[in-house]
């Protein structure tokens, strides 16, 4: 489906099922990170503006190179960026979201098979990967957050103005807990408050589900998406669930991930590889002479970018050319392939790219008839060889192509983002269950912990719905140690090597169980803990404690008893049971006592007997919080307090020289323009009647000198020099082209004037006729100030006859406009004066009587009054001596 459609839907259903948003106007967004590409949805209520739609970039382009660069003491971003990867391929970063929090070893190796020659270097602490630049050292986490806000500006810039800080970022689904910690570390750096981490699957599911009905029936669909490095296929299950709304049973879409495969390295980019290989090699051979163009990263950055472009023709065409300019040593490149030979180089890759299909059918227990669709996203699935193959292990004739296959993913997440968010609410129920993608397994370690089952736990099975909460307890008394880790050495994230990510030392439950060691234990010491699986599929450990039951013998007072019920009383009293107390983090004992004031204060009987206490055995129990601290190592190490501080202090450095940049590129830009589009003005002929030849030689020479001074010296000139040649231009150039322009709207205004003086005599006998009542003091006023602004305006043009077109006009538009816009104020206020209200003369009599009646009701008014006041003070009186009274009888 065309996009233009698909936006056009969205809109309409968000336009139906978004509340407003709260009076700040917020907006919220969703970021779409992927190898290659960008792409950033916002979801806005502002009025005059769609309520969903994709940010595009400076280019007016809907998705972005996901791409950052460094050059000649600048940042480049997304398109600047990609403008000079074929010049200076080791100076732009690419694959910034698969190099995050990776091992230094798995980086080297990635950027080695793509043949991208970065300068890096083992980091100390976390043994990731450092990028060396010109501009300094950076991190993937930096290098990445520098991507998020310059996707936080796009989403801005598309608000016009409204603020934007809460977005959903996409992943993939094979996305370890790791890499996920480092991409909010890095949106936290760009200053984005991620509201959650969303699968790229999810998205696609909710937008695919946006506006069907599953009341009628519930559905599988398989969501298989191929994008630039990676292919994945996810099983979800569509149905319909009923709830209340306003008092009323209502239909609302649900779905649930089931299971989702990949193969995290198949992707477009490596059928690209595939051809690259193929054309280096024809390369190779046309030189000869021992030439490998695999060596030269500039000439295999050119032929990368040129063999992409051939692979798009390829998926329209049958055959597709290709051609590099000076690929190596000024020779160039021309060559063509067929695309047979294409589906030939890729022979393997078509069978893998099932595997992932084939394995959410086999571990669902699905059949392909039970799949209501198959639909296709990710922009490697245009490719016709990949699609034929599909549709034969489909058996089907026709594929699934709904959704659209570069923005799904971002519409569906920006959709996610709006439900969760504080600031946008839905007003319809979109129920989504995701799962975890990965298993994980806790194990305890710590003196006289056995190895066993009791110590290891699977907690997490794979698809455990996110989020959750979950505890498990351990009896034991001393401190330990909990690592959390992968379910299974075959499942783990690209470039992990160990399937711990995460290790806690639990300290504090030597100590409790010490202090406690001399109570009456009523159970083994035994620590809670406590973990979670986060919205954004982040496996921890958030808290633990300790468990301590003891029982003892303590006293506790009897109820006041009296003669007649003190039997029954003191049977019952015996055979209750004490409740449970707990001690919290401040250690102070809790104790549930039973209240001896439990009688009648109202009666006072004189067989009550004294309080009495009895022994009684209870049950208490304390529980300590342990302390926990982080023991990761490596890539998934957080940072330090130290090290994030550094970091945000460089990006906001650079965040200051680009702004800078584009202010100094802005001013350049400025005056180049105005140098040439006022010669062009001068030079026509235009000017003549209000400028002497000579004044326009001397400015055109002025011109001239600064044109010279901005293609030399003013090259790497300052934004301040450029806005003072500007200036200084201007005020040579605005009195010329003041002049110019008064030439057409001075006569213009003059002709409103005369016209509006001859309404104001229409306006003048109209009252006349029509409203007599208006004071004619007032009216004169009116006409008294038509005929001075007639005056002034017949003086002004006379001297304007006699006022060379070179010199400053006698009079402007601006003035007449002025003196007309005094005069219609005036003639709107004489003009605004009500009719006055007749007067109605009352006769004699009737004053006489009402007179009378208001005499007799006057005097009414006051004997009530008076006996109102009477009756009132005898009240008082009565309630005071009954006070009195009470007082004296206690």
């Amino acid at each position: 489906m065309p996009a233009k459609n698909m936006l056009f839907r969205l809109g309409i259903f968000l336009s139906l099922f978004l509340l407003n948003p709260i009076p700040s106007q917020s907006a919220v967004s969703s970021i779409d990170l992927g190898s290659e590409w960008f792409k950033v949805a916002v979801v806005n209520l502002k009025p005059g503006q769609p309520p969903i739609s994709i940010a595009i970039n400076e280019m007016s382009k809907r998705k972005t190179p996901s791409l950052v660069a460094f050059h000649s003491g600048s940042r480049l971003i997304g398109e600047e960026a990609s403008g000079i990867v074929a010049r200076y391929p080791n100076k732009v970063y690419s694959h910034l979201r698969d190099l995050i929090s990776k091992p230094f070893s798995h980086v080297s190796k990635t950027l080695e098979s793509l043949y991208l020659s970065y300068d890096i270097s083992p980091e100390e602490s976390r043994n990731v990967a450092v990028f060396k630049t010109e501009n300094g050292n950076f991190t993937a986490e930096e290098l990445v957050a520098m991507l998020f806000k310059y996707a936080l500006g796009l989403a801005e810039a598309h608000t016009r103005g409204t603020p934007v800080k809460d977005a959903v970022v996409t992943v993939p689904p094979y996305m370890g807990v790791a890499e996920r910690k480092g991409l909010l570390v890095a949106a936290e750096l760009a200053g984005i408050n991620v509201l959650a981490l969303v699968n790229e699957h999810s998205g696609a599911a909710l937008q695919y589900g946006i506006d069907k009905d599953f009341s009628n029936g519930s559905r599988h669909v398989i969501f298989y998406d191929m994008g630039a490095g990676s292919t994945y296929a996810a099983l979800v299950y569509f149905s319909a669930y009923n709830t209340k709304e306003f008092g009323k049973t209502v239909s609302a879409n649900q779905f649930q991930v089931k299971d989702v495969r990949w193969d995290a390295e198949l992707g477009g980019e490596h059928m690209e590889l595939r051809l690259v290989e193929h054309f280096a090699d024809e390369f190779n051979k046309q030189v000869g002479n021992g030439v490998d163009i695999r060596k030269s990263p500039k000439a295999m950055a050119k032929l990368k970018k040129q063999v992409k472009r051939t692979k798009e023709i390829l998926s329209a065409n049958t055959a597709a050319p290709i051609s590099v300019e000076s690929i190596y040593d000024d020779r160039d490149f021309r060559s063509s392939i067929t695309r047979e030979k294409f589906e030939e180089l890729c022979a393997d890759l078509w069978e893998k790219a099932l595997v992932p299909l084939k394995e959410v059918l086999t571990h669902s227990g699905l059949k392909i008839e039970d799949i209501y669709a198959v639909e296709l996203i990710g922009g490697a699935t245009r490719v016709p060889k990949l699609q034929a193959k599909l549709q034969e292990f489909l058996g089907r004739k026709e594929l699934d192509r709904h959704l659209d296959s570069d923005e799904a993913i971002t519409l569906g997440a920006s959709l996610h983002a709006a439900n969760i968010s504080d600031g946008i609410k839905l007003n319809r129920k979109l129920g989504m269950i995701d799962g975890s993608p990965y298993g994980y397994v806790i194990e305890v370690d710590g003196p006289d912990l056995p190895k066993d089952e009791s110590t290891k736990q699977l907690t997490i099975p794979r698809m455990k719905k996110l989020p959750s909460k979950m505890f498990r307890s351990i009896v034991h008394k001393k401190d330990f140690e909990v690592s959390l880790a992968y379910e299974s050495d075959d499942f783990l994230p690209p470039g992990t090597t160990s399937r711990t990510f995460a290790q806690y030392a639990v300290s504090g439950l030597t100590d409790a169980s010490e202090k406690y060691a001399s109570r009456n234990l009523s159970a083994p010491v035994k620590a809670n803990l406590h973990f979670s699986l986060s919205r954004s599929g982040i496996f921890s450990l958030d808290r633990a404690d300790a468990v301590i039951e003891i029982t003892e013998w303590v006293e506790v007072p009897l109820k006041n008893l009296t003669v007649d019920n003190s039997t029954s009383a003191s049977v019952n009293t015996s055979t209750e049971s004490g409740p449970t107390s707990t001690e919290e983090s401040d250690e102070k004992l809790n104790t549930d006592t039973v209240n001896s004031n439990t009688s009648d204060p109202g009666t006072n009987d004189s067989s009550t007997i004294s309080p009495v206490t009895e022994k009684k055995l209870k049950k208490r129990t304390f529980r300590v919080p342990l302390k926990i601290d982080e023991k990761i190592t490596g890539p998934g190490a957080p940072l330090s307090k130290e090290s994030f501080s550094e970091a945000k202090r460089k990006l906001e450095a650079l965040d200051k020289k680009d702004e800078e940049r584009r202010r100094t590129a802005e001013l350049k830009n400025s005056l180049e323009g105005y140098i040439y589009d006022t010669r062009d003005k001068l030079e026509s002929g235009d000017f003549v009647k209000i400028s002497t030849s000579q004044e326009c030689q001397s400015f055109i020479e002025k011109l001239d000198e600064v044109q010279e001074w901005l293609y030399t010296d003013g090259e790497d000139a300052s934004a301040t020099q450029f806005q003072e040649h500007l200036d200084k231009l201007k005020a040579i150039g605005d009195p010329i082209f003041f002049r110019h322009k008064e030439l057409t709207a001075r006569p213009a205004a003059s002709d409103h004037a005369r016209k509006y003086l001859n309404e104001v005599q229409q306006i003048v006998r109209g009252w006349e006729t029509n409203k007599s009542w208006l004071p004619k003091g007032k009216i004169d006023e009116v006409l008294n100030e038509a005929e001075k602004v007639k005056k002034w305006l017949n003086q002004k043009e006379a001297e304007q006859k006699d006022t060379p077109g070179s010199d400053m006009p006698a009079f402007t538009s601006e003035e007449v406009y002025v003196k007309v816009f005094d005069l219609q104020d005036k003639v709107n206020k004489v003009n605004k004066i009500p009719k006055p209200k007749p007067k109605v003369e009352k006769p004699l009599k009737n004053e006489t009587e009402n007179s009378k009646e208001k005499a007799d009701t006057t005097k009414s008014s006051s004997e009530e009054g008076t006996s109102q006041k009477e009756q009132t003070a005898a009240e008082a009186e009565k309630a005071s001596a009954d006070e009195k009274s009470d007082h004296d009888e206690l």
